[in-house]
């Protein structure tokens, strides 16, 4: 699909924003962290995240994903939308989020 130069429709969340644009719900590429990992010879981590993608594909590729710490960061009129969004329709584990 090509990337749009546009403007984005305002009121859209970040996931609709990403797909308006051309992109990906999530482009980003967890086979890199891995790799270099790998090269220092890491082989297992306690994964500071709340996207359970991260660690599925980490975990995939062969890095052994022993413990999850969640990151809680305060919620602000500004955040508390995307947010929800990341909880809803990411499957981020955000259990303090509430809609």
């Amino acid at each position: 699909m090509s990337r749009t130069t546009g403007r984005i429709p305002s009121g859209l969340d970040t996931i609709d924003a990403n797909i308006t644009l051309g992109f990906e719900n999530d482009e980003r590429d967890y086979l890199v962290a891995a790799r270099i990992l790998q090269l220092l010879g890491c082989k297992r981590v306690v994964l500071m995240t709340n996207n359970p993608v991260k660690i599925a594909n980490l975990s995939r590729a062969g890095i052994e994903v022993c413990g999850r710490m969640p990151l809680q960061v305060a919620m602000t009129t500004n955040n508390r939308r995307y947010l929800a969004t990341m909880a809803r329709r990411a499957g981020h584990c955000l259990d303090y989020v509430q809609e």
